[in-house]
């Protein structure tokens, strides 16, 4: 008889809150500064009878601060398919903010059949962000440092919303995210490239960017998401810098729900039914995804 071999350890199920008790599940995925309290601004206007919104913790963030791990986006993908197992949630639609957007690209790289549909919010692309320098100093000690991540927070809106807005998101990224992890998590988010594993990809996917977001801009996206991805279109919010979800909730529902809403419910029998119109400005948003891929 052999050794013993122990049984391998469960997933990790990221601690989450659900929201809604609609038939489209949507697993939303927070940010580099933020827990799941990124999306608190928009939780009051969601259609919660068309959508089940699912919030979790990355690891090192809110109720999961002190879980230890890698801090990577490939982690988090797996992390979230742990979650959407645990939930009883065979296809679902994901929504991620900045690093929260490479981490929700993994998920379609680990299993696309079960993505119905991608949203990126000023989403980091799948070869990462060009940091360097000063700029990678920065964003370094952000973790140490909480003037670091006030100004970066400010030069991300652009230099436009009031102090006290800005203390208060300092004040709340500090308490709840670990200051390690939020700097394992630069390397993974910045550094990793695994854009070649997304190329060709069919899954429906909606860049939403903020016209006062100097990094993550509509032309970044341009030359990344739309030339990976077949079925991708780009929308930009006047109003909005790198934070939508608290410079303009609205209009981020807005983006967000219309192209969620393009996606019929499963057919009884397994298959996916054909994708019903979006409400509102579809060929709008058809003309600007073709002015995207030919810029």
């Amino acid at each position: 008889m052999g050794p013993l071999v122990p049984p391998p350890d469960p997933p990790f199920v990221p601690p989450y809150e659900l929201v809604g008790e609609g038939p489209h599940r949507v697993i939303a995925v927070h940010g580099w500064f933020s827990d799941r309290a990124a999306y608190a601004a928009v939780l009051p206007h969601i259609d919660r009878r068309a959508y089940t919104y699912a919030l979790p913790d990355l690891r090192g963030y809110g109720e999961a601060r002190d879980i230890p791990g890698e801090y990577t986006t490939a982690e988090a993908g797996r992390d979230l398919l742990a979650l959407a197992d645990h939930l009883g949630w065979d296809r679902f639609s994901v929504v991620g903010h900045s690093m929260g957007g490479a981490v929700a690209q993994r998920v379609v790289v680990a299993a696309p059949q079960r993505v119905r549909r991608l949203v990126g919010v000023a989403a980091v692309p799948a070869n990462g962000v060009p940091l360097e320098g000063e700029q990678w100093e920065m964003f370094a000690g952000a973790a140490e440092h909480p003037e670091n991540r006030r100004a970066i927070i400010d030069l991300t809106t652009g230099n436009r919303h009031p102090a006290a807005w800005l203390d208060l998101m300092v004040r709340h990224s500090r308490r709840y995210s670990d200051s390690k992890a939020l700097r394992s998590w630069l390397d993974s988010w910045a550094k990793d490239d695994f854009h070649t594993e997304v190329e060709g990809s069919t899954v429906p996917v909606r860049l939403v960017v903020g016209a006062h977001d100097p990094a993550l801009t509509a032309d970044v996206m341009r030359r990344t998401w739309l030339r990976w991805y077949v079925n991708a279109e780009l929308v930009e919010l006047a109003c909005a810098g790198h934070y939508p979800a608290d410079e303009t909730p609205l209009e981020l529902v807005r983006a967000v729900e219309d192209f969620l809403a393009a996606d019929a419910p499963d057919a009884p029998d397994g298959r996916r039914a054909p994708d019903a119109p979006a409400a509102g400005g579809t060929a709008a948003r058809a003309t600007e995804a073709a002015k995207a891929r030919g810029s």
